[in-house]
C-alpha cells in the first residue's frame, strides 16, 4: 500500500516540478497569439490610414470613417501590446523563480552531501587525529636518527689507522726509490746513512800488487 502512495507522491512531486515549465509553455503560446494579433492590427491601421488619405479630398465622410476605424484598431493595438509586455514579464519572472528554486535545491543537495561526508567529525576529532599524526611523525624521526647514529660493529682505533696509513706511505716511497734509482728525501730522513767502505775497497787492490811483487822477486832469486 505504501508503494502505491509513494507512486502517487512521486507523480505529485514530478507534476510540481513540471509546473513552471508548463506555465511557461502556456504563456509563450499566448504570446505568440497576441503577437500575431498585434501584426494584424497594425496592418488594419495602415489600411484605414490609406483609405483616409485617398478620400480626404473627394469623400470626407469615407475618410472620417476610415480614421475612426483606425483609432479603434489603434486602441486595441495598445491593449494588445500591453498584454504582450505583461506576459513577457510573467515568463521572465517564472524562469527566474524556477532558476532560483533549482539553485536552492542544488545547494541543499550539496549541503546534505557535505553533512554525509563529515558524518560524526568535529573539530575535537580533527585535532586529535592531527596530534596522533604529529606523534607518529616524531617517532619516525627518532627511529631514523637512532638507526643512522648508532655505529655497527666494533669501534675502529684511530692510532691503528694512522699506523697503517704511514706504512702505505712508506711503501709508496720504497716503490718510487726502486723505480727511479734515487732515494727520496723523506726516505733519507727516516733511514740511517750507511758506513763508508771506500778504504776497504781501496786497500784490497794495493795488497794484491805487493804480493805479486814479492812473488816475482822470489822467482828471480831462485833462477839465479
Amino acid at each position: 500500500m505504501s508503494g502505491v502512495w509513494g507512486w502517487f507522491g512521486g507523480q505529485g512531486s514530478q507534476k510540481k516540478k513540471d509546473s513552471p515549465k508548463n506555465a511557461i509553455l502556456g504563456l509563450r503560446s499566448q504570446l505568440e497569439m497576441l503577437q500575431k494579433r498585434e501584426r494584424h492590427l497594425q496592418n488594419q491601421m495602415d489600411e484605414q490610414d490609406a483609405i483616409a488619405r485617398k478620400n480626404v479630398s473627394t469623400n470626407k465622410n469615407a475618410a472620417k470613417a476610415a480614421l475612426r476605424r483606425k483609432k479603434q484598431h489603434e486602441h486595441t493595438l495598445e491593449q494588445t501590446t500591453a498584454q504582450i509586455a505583461t506576459l513577457e514579464q510573467q515568463v521572465y519572472s517564472i524562469e527566474a523563480a524556477n532558476i532560483n528554486r533549482e539553485t536552492l535545491m542544488a545547494m541543499e543537495k550539496a549541503g546534505k552531501a557535505m553533512a554525509d561526508i563529515h558524518g560524526n567529525l568535529n573539530i575535537d576529532k580533527v585535532d586529535e587525529t592531527m596530534e596522533k599524526l604529529r606523534e607518529q611523525h616524531a617517532l619516525g624521526e627518532e627511529i631514523a636518527n637512532a638507526i643512522t647514529s648508532t655505529p655497527m660493529g666494533e669501534p675502529i682505533d684511530d692510532d691503528e689507522l694512522n699506523e697503517e696509513l704511514e706504512n702505505l706511505e712508506q711503501e709508496q716511497l720504497d716503490n718510487a726509490m726502486i723505480g727511479t734509482g734515487h732515494v727520496p728525501v723523506s726516505d733519507q730522513v727516516h733511514r740511517l746513512p750507511a758506513a763508508p767502505n771506500t778504504e776497504t775497497k781501496s786497500k784490497a787492490p794495493a795488497q794484491e800488487d805487493d804480493e805479486e811483487e814479492e812473488l816475482r822477486k822470489l822467482q828471480a832469486e831462485m833462477a839465479m
